[in-house]
Order: structure tokens, then C-alpha cells, then sequence
């Protein structure tokens, strides 16, 4: 319960627009997108620049006031959602893009920026940004550099760190820390962006970023393979990397059955190909114009096929169609809601031994629910899968879920043993706050404590989320 003395003083420092007390404005962010989690707060929090937030936080600090920052609400772990009536931090109003520079290559946003938006802004001004998510339309940078956000172009461009020259965040007890540099090199010590890029909000918050740009390329050369397995998958990925001369930006795998689950229940799609396969990748490459990329690709495919790495193959030779690909794989996890409870895993494992760890955990998961219908998908170019496995046909969908924990068990060792991570982009939240301490060494854990008391010592950012403190 908070003071009724700190709600004022909070009022106070922000102004009638800059808190709601209303329920109804309240609740749409108190529930994740697939509805597993579910929170509550009596005050939802706006600030409308960095010094206010500073303020409030060395406010919240003094009094141990709980605060949980939000993004967008495209969160899967529950890292966004006020549990025991934290006060709910919204940047939405910070959502300026203050700088964009074509010279130096870089874009100076608000941390309540949607990620679309410093998209479009880039390609304004004749540049590209790479960080391409489904959720871009809704989800935040804050959010996205919180949550070390993936996606489909880490292949070539890395995740959101690796997007990231400078930040400006606020330390629980109000300090701001303006790191806002563009600075391609800069050894002067500790990089301390590093240290909130990934915390879930738990060391400090982002107000703001300094974010890479890149030449904005002249063709998307965009195709769906038909492949016989996760095998010639990965030896595909190598086989296109080498012709393209590392080119390939997005690399995602598909099983048919999760093709069937998008055919099934998604309007406006068709399957490309004229018959089925068991398995499908797929491929996008940038150039710039004067390169022979598709010329280089389709050699490769034919090569590829003789070998039998390829099965068939379809190529996107509009934008539509392209998008019409896309759709296939960006509609994947919503068509498994019409197919009933799904229990999902993000994963990620050596690209290697990705075929070892599909076959292992499919047989494991089969053999302690049978029927069970794995959909595992996504990101192998980076290693990345999204182990979906959906209810067995006619089963009891809340039944299945409540055995999450006993299945992600087991999904989760398999992982460590082929020396992964049972979180590649969705962060830890509160879904794997304890499932880590299993995973990590206590060193590690130990170390990220240390942390998480010197810069929060009362534990009023996010608390319970990351680290079980």
C-alpha cells in the first residue's frame, strides 16, 4: 500500500497529465499480450521529460516506493506487470525523436519512441535501422533496449545492444547519467550503457538512446525454401552466407505444422508452394542496387537443391509478395491460440547442434505427452527457436498448461546440456526469475546482486523481476 502523503507529492511533481488514477485506464496495462499474467496498481505514472522522472524516482527512493516501468506491453515473461500494487511507469509521453544525422550515421530518440516510428524516421532521411520485430508497432525503444530485444535481422545487424552507441538513464535515487554520446570508439573506462541495456528496468531507466544507422539498402531479395529438415537448414544458412559474402540478414525456420496452424486460421494467406514439405526456411538478403544479389542466391539454390538441401523454393518479386511471406512466419504464434493452451519456450543453442537439440527435445516432450504437437520456429540463423509445443488434439488445454513448469523442466536441461540459453530474447520478468538460479553459476548470480544493490540498495525498480532479491 502507498502513502497517501507520497501519491500526493508524486501528483504534485507531475501534474494533472502526467498520472491516472482512472481503472479503466489502468487496466490495459495490467495484462501481458497472451494473458498469463495479470497485475494491479492504483496509479499509472507519465512523465513528460527526464527531470521529471528523476524527481519522481528520488521521491520513490526515499520513501521505498516500488516502481515498475513499461514499454509498449509486448513483454512474454511478465517483466512488465505490476504484481503487489507497484506504482506503473509509463514513458509514452517521452517520445521524441530529438536528433537524427545522416553524417554521423545516428538517431537520438525518447525512450517512448515506437520502434516503427525511428524506422520511418531513418528511411526519411535516406537511412536504414535495423531492429525489426513482430510487435514493432506497438513496442517501445525503452522496452526494446530494457529487454534486449532480438528479432529477425540479428543474423547480420546483432540484437539491440549491439544497435546502442549511447543512453541517458535515471538511477533509482534520481541521478541522470547522460551518456548520450554518438561516439563510434570511445575507451574511457567502463561502457555503463551496457550495464541497463538488458536489466528489465531493474538498475535504472532509459530515458533515452543514441542509435546506430545504417545505408539504407536498394533491394530486399526475399525467398521461401521447402528443405528436408533442420540439418540441411543449417547447412543452407552456410551455403547462402558464403554466396552472398555474408549478406543474408533474416534466416527463419518453420515446421509444416505451424504453416498448416497460420493456413488454418489467419485470413488473407496461402501457401506459396505447390505441394508440402516438412520443413521450411525463410531467407531475406539487402544490397545495395548494384550487386547481383538474387542472381547470387539463385545459383546457390539450384546448387543447393542438386545436393538435396532444397526441396523447392518460391521467390517474392513485389513488396506484396514479400509481406505475403512474411506473414507466414509473423502469424505463427497468434494462429496457435485458435489451436488451443501453448507452452512456449525462447531458447537458443549452438547453430550446430540445433538438429541434435530438435530431435532430442521433440522425443523427450512426445514420450511425457503424448500427442503433443511441437511447433518449434524461428530465429536459426542466430541460433534463436521459439519451442512451441501446442495441447494434443481434444485434450484439456488448462490441464496442459499446468504442467508448464514439469515440460519447460525438461525442455530447459536439454538446453544447458547443449550449452544454450533458456532465454535468447524475452529477458527472465518473473516467469524465469527462479528457473535461472538452476541454469547460471552462482558466481554469475552473486555478481549481478552486487549490482542490483549498489545502484537500487531499496529495491524500488522492478523488484522480483531478473533477480529473486
Amino acid at each position: 500500500m502507498i502513502a497517501t502523503d507520497t501519491l500526493e507529492r508524486l501528483k504534485a511533481i507531475l501534474g494533472a497529465d502526467g498520472f491516472s488514477e482512472d481503472p479503466q485506464q489502468i487496466a490495459p496495462h495490467l495484462e501481458e499480450w497472451r494473458g498469463r499474467y495479470h497485475g494491479h496498481c492504483a496509479l499509472l505514472i507519465r512523465p513528460k521529460c527526464t527531470e521529471e522522472l528523476a524527481a519522481v524516482l528520488s521521491l520513490c527512493d526515499q520513501t521505498k516506493t516500488a516502481v515498475v516501468p513499461q514499454g509498449g506491453n509486448t513483454g512474454l515473461v511478465g517483466g512488465q506487470i505490476p504484481f503487489h500494487g507497484e506504482i506503473l511507469l509509463s514513458l509514452a509521453r517521452m517520445n521524441a525523436i530529438r536528433q537524427i544525422d545522416s553524417q554521423t550515421m545516428s538517431v537520438t530518440v525518447e525512450a517512448g519512441t515506437i520502434l516503427a516510428e525511428v524506422q520511418q524516421a531513418a528511411a526519411a532521411v535516406g537511412c536504414y535501422f535495423p531492429l525489426s520485430l513482430a510487435s514493432e508497432g506497438s513496442c517501445t525503444i525503452g522496452g526494446n533496449l530494457s529487454t534486449n530485444a532480438g528479432g529477425v535481422n540479428v543474423l547480420r545487424y546483432g540484437n539491440a545492444r549491439e544497435q546502442v552507441l549511447g543512453i541517458e538513464a535515471v538511477l533509482a535515487n534520481g541521478t541522470v547519467l547522460n551518456m548520450l554520446r554518438s561516439l563510434r570508439k570511445d575507451n574511457t573506462g567502463y561502457d555503463l550503457k551496457h550495464l541497463f541495456i538488458g536489466a528489465e528496468g531493474t538498475l535504472g531507466i532509459i530515458t533515452a538512446a543514441v542509435l546506430k544507422l545504417y545505408p539504407k539498402p536498394d533491394q530486399h531479395v526475399t525467398a521461401l525454401c521447402a528443405v528436408p529438415g533442420p540439418a540441411a537448414a543449417v547447412h543452407l544458412l552456410h551455403r547462402l552466407n558464403a554466396a552472398t559474402g555474408g549478406l543474408i540478414t533474416a534466416f527463419e525456420i518453420m515446421p509444416r505444422i505451424g504453416l498448416e496452424f497460420v493456413l488454418r486460421h489467419m485470413q488473407g494467406v496461402r501457401d506459396p508452394l505447390t505441394s508440402p514439405h516438412g520443413w521450411y526456411v525463410l531467407v531475406e538478403a539487402q544490397s545495395g542496387a548494384q550487386i547481383p544479389l538474387r542472381e547470387s542466391i539463385e545459383t546457390a539454390l539450384v546448387s543447393a537443391s542438386q545436393e538435396k538441401l532444397v526441396e523447392d523454393a518460391v521467390f517474392a518479386d513485389s513488396e506484396a509478395q514479400r509481406l505475403a511471406l512474411w506473414r507466414l512466419r509473423e502469424d505463427m504464434s497468434e494462429a496457435q491460440k485458435y489451436e488451443g493452451g501453448s507452452i512456449k519456450h525462447d531458447v537458443s543453442v549452438p547453430l550446430s547442434r540445433i538438429p541434435d537439440f530438435l530431435e532430442l527435445a521433440e522425443e523427450r516432450v512426445r514420450a511425457l505427452v503424448p500427442g503433443i504437437r511441437p511447433v518449434p520456429f524461428g530465429h536459426i540463423g542466430d541460433g534463436n527457436l521459439h519451442f512451441n509445443l501446442s495441447v494434443p488434439v481434444g485434450a484439456d488445454s488448462a490441464a496442459f498448461l499446468a504442467r508448464w513448469e514439469e515440460i519447460s523442466r525438461i525442455v530447459h536441461d536439454i538446453v544447458a546440456d547443449f550449452g544454450g540459453s533458456i532465454s535468447a530474447e524475452h529477458g527472465l520478468g518473473v516467469m524465469k526469475v527462479l528457473e535461472i538460479t538452476r541454469y547460471k553459476s552462482s558466481a554469475e548470480l552473486g555478481t549481478m546482486a552486487l549490482l542490483k544493490r549498489a545502484l537500487d540498495p531499496n529495491n524500488i525498480l522492478n523488484p522480483g523481476k531478473v533477480l529473486a532479491l
